[in-house]
């Protein structure tokens, strides 16, 4: 549906089919709602589980603790490692600390990790494309500091240095947006031959899928809400990607941040939500519409769909009574 096609008095609103919740957000909230059933004592959260306000209240209130770091949580307690990956020192500090740890990391992060350590072990030096403040990213570089470089932008990519460009990698942080990986990936590509990539991408599947029904939803829609956070990078990715299809973006976390003059002369409205946002947050923004912003008629936008699962961490699977432990 275009533009043009809009109902002749109001508004329509396209909703992303494809939306929210991803494989590892879904782990990772179970993997802190379960300790705090079971555990003895309070569970405590090593940074945001995932990048998102509401979530991670919903999870205080249910009696989640969140420390920025280690020495917050007393010794001898239990302590979750974030969706978005510890480095090794954090581990070294919680075995210091005997803290109990159980291990949300998404297991798409995990994979970056294990290729970051076999690369540096076979003498490569490893750029890693990624922003440098995410704690993705951090993670990330903390298991091979010495052998990574980190770039963020094509200008990085055209002024990195290796000591031996012939043993050069690279790998990604998960969240980015694929066309912009892939344009600094190419440079890295021109500048080093012998660039050897991660046998299967490291850009989540999910981020992926995200982008691309931003993609097709932009010829159908004059303006984007995303909904996620701002300290989420596949939320701003998102916005991104519709900024460079010519769609304005807006990234919002909640109904209440929308602003009216952003709609102006708009017929039809889009609506996406990251894979950290939760879906009460997507219906409650359908309501406003409704409600608020002349929106009449609601429709969804069906790309792909996903069937993927992720296990639970051994270390939960152990804590739990045999009749709830997931294959």
């Amino acid at each position: 549906m275009t533009p043009a096609e809009a109902p002749a008095l109001g508004r329509t609103l396209l909703v992303a089919g494809l939306r929210g919740f991803c494989a590892g957000v879904v782990r990772a909230i179970d993997v802190v709602q379960r300790p705090i059933e079971i555990c003895d004592g309070p569970v405590y959260v090593r940074k945001e589980i995932i990048h998102n306000r509401y979530v991670v209240d919903e999870l205080r209130e249910k009696g989640a603790r969140f420390v920025e770091e280690v020495h917050e949580a007393p010794d001898g307690a239990w302590l979750i490692y974030s969706a978005h990956g510890v480095s090794p020192g954090v581990r070294e500090q919680a075995t210091r600390k005997r803290l109990r740890t159980i291990d949300a990391t998404c297991p798409l992060v995990t994979k970056v990790h294990v290729e970051a350590i076999h690369f540096a072990r076979r003498g490569y030096t490893i750029i890693l494309i990624g922003h440098e403040k995410h704690d993705e990213t951090i993670g990330t570089l903390g298991e091979a500091r010495d052998s990574i470089r980190l770039v963020g932008t094509k200008e990085d990519a055209e002024s990195v240095e290796v000591p031996d460009p012939e043993r050069v990698a690279y790998l990604t942080q998960t969240t980015l947006s694929v066309d912009d990986t892939r344009e600094i990936a190419a440079v890295l590509q021109r500048r080093f031959p012998a660039l050897v990539s991660p046998a299967r991408g490291d850009i989540c599947y999910a981020t992926q899928n995200r982008q691309d029904a931003v993609r097709a939803m932009a010829p159908h829609v004059e303006t984007l809400l995303v909904l996620g956070a701002p300290n989420s990078s596949n939320s701003l990715r998102l916005c991104e990607v519709a900024l460079g299809q010519g769609i304005p973006s807006h990234l919002i976390e909640g109904a209440g941040d929308i602003d009216a003059r952003w709609l102006e002369g708009v017929r039809v409205l889009g609506l996406t939500a990251s894979a950290s946002a939760p879906e009460i947050l997507v219906q409650e923004v359908v309501d406003y519409a409704r409600r608020s912003l002349g929106v009449d008629s609601v429709r969804e936008f069906e790309t792909v769909r996903e069937n993927v699962t992720f296990s639970l961490p051994l270390e939960l699977k152990a804590l739990l009574p045999a009749r709830s432990r997931l294959p």
